[in-house]
């Protein structure tokens, strides 16, 4: 037995909130209709039809409604104009007549518009200034480009904030692609000196059964240095292949530095641009000395030259 009742409670509370919501729509409609009609008659010249249906109209919408202020701006200066024309011809009493009509709407209207108004009433015939109409219509044209102004200038805004946006967005990903490519190079050079120092583990050194088998004493020749002077105090090696991104010519160069290293006991000072090209350079550089000989302990040590050429301070530590 509830369940019917429940039912139809639901059906009428629908049917009242649509019938609100058709009357609202309906209202809304009717006004716009009803200020699309008073600004038709202001345009064909018949103010006192436009004066009667936007009395209708503020009766039917809120006190703050800026459409009623518009529409009386525009009232005053149909009755400013037409009361002009009537001095022009010469009817002072149908002039008078007509600006005492508009006197009532000079409230929405601006200071200086006002002073006008006054000005002509005053004057009861002066005509004499023919730019006075134009004068007089200048308000109102103006009103509203400045109101159309406005959505120009939130677009222009959005258009703005849309542009700043999308830079701050490429910005972030040009240095997000940055970082990453570092994360890749940095993996790859620690691989390759993973794999280098395994390999050079996994193989003997031929050195000690050499020495081992052999019981004379054998003279060993002196190192024969590949890119240093081993008797000066340090020595320089350019490194322009780190600039070009060569990364086969930087490979080469560092086979032979390693084994200076190793062969004069070289402290290596990496002087490079910038500070990601450090451990780069070092792992790779460790990678071949360790493969040459895996108990050596090198000695880097970075300085960041932002404008010179990259390169490596070799120093024997023997001539210290």
């Amino acid at each position: 037995m509830n369940k019917p009742s429940h039912r139809y409670l639901a059906v009428l509370a629908l049917s009242l909130l649509l019938g609100e919501a058709r009357a609202d729509y309906w209202t809304v409609d009717e006004l716009v209709e009803g200020f699309n009609q008073v600004s038709a008659q202001i345009a064909r010249g018949e103010l006192q039809a436009a004066e009667a249906g936007l009395d209708v109209l503020r009766q039917r919408t809120a006190s703050n409604d800026v459409r009623i202020g518009q529409y009386q701006r525009e009232l005053a200066s149909a009755y400013l104009q037409q009361g002009r024309q009537q001095l022009q011809s010469g009817d002072k009493a149908g002039a008078g007549a007509t600006l005492a009509k508009g006197e009532r709407h000079l409230a929405a209207t601006s200071p200086a518009f006002r002073q006008q108004y006054q000005a002509v009433v005053a004057d009861g015939g002066s005509v004499k200034p023919a730019a006075a109409p134009v004068a007089a219509t200048k308000p109102q044209p103006v009103a509203k480009p400045a109101e159309a102004k406005a959505p120009e200038e939130r677009r222009e805004d959005v258009e703005r904030r849309l542009r700043e946006a999308e830079a701050t967005i490429a910005r972030k990903e040009a240095e997000r692609a940055r970082q990453q490519q570092l994360a890749e190079e940095k993996a790859a050079a620690e691989r390759e000196a993973a794999q280098q120092a395994a390999a050079a583990q996994a193989q003997p050194a031929p050195a000690v059964v050499a020495k081992v088998e052999e019981p004379k004493p054998v003279v060993v020749a002196a190192p024969r240095a590949r890119l240093i002077d081993p008797n000066a105090a340090s020595s320089s090696v350019p490194m322009p292949m780190l600039d070009a991104n060569d990364r086969d010519s930087l490979r080469d160069l560092l086979d032979q530095v390693a084994a200076d290293v190793v062969a004069f006991d070289c402290a290596v000072r990496l002087e490079v641009r910038e500070a990601k090209d450090y451990p780069f350079v070092a792992a790779l550089l460790s990678a071949r000395i360790k493969k040459l000989d895996p108990g050596f302990s090198p000695q880097f040590s970075p300085v960041l030259k932002p404008d010179q050429e990259p390169r490596l301070v070799l120093s024997p530590q023997s001539n210290g």
